[in-house]
């Protein structure tokens, strides 16, 4: 192990948030007001479109579901561009 690389190993074991986006959309507080149960609220994304995959809010990469027993995974598919520096950096 190299002296850089013993550097970043007490970064290992910090919390980060990982998040998916499925999609997102603007509303008028009154149409979110009138949402209930059965409400359909249309995204952005279309059915096929990769899932984009955040980092503490930094786009790190896109994927898409799969289920792994019960529960639902993700398969990724792109990691960000590292030299991009752009949230829609994706290679």
């Amino acid at each position: 192990m190299t002296i850089t690389a013993k550097k970043f190993d007490i970064l290992k074991d910090v919390d980060v948030r990982l998040t998916v986006e499925l999609g997102r959309t603007n509303l008028k507080l009154k149409d979110l007001l009138a949402l209930g149960e059965d409400s359909v609220v249309t995204l952005d994304k279309l059915s096929d479109d990769l899932l984009d995959v955040l980092v503490n809010g930094t786009l790190i990469a896109r994927g898409e579901v799969v289920t792994q027993g019960d529960r639902f995974g993700l398969r990724i598919v792109e990691l960000a561009n590292r030299a991009g520096g752009g949230d829609e950096d994706v290679a």
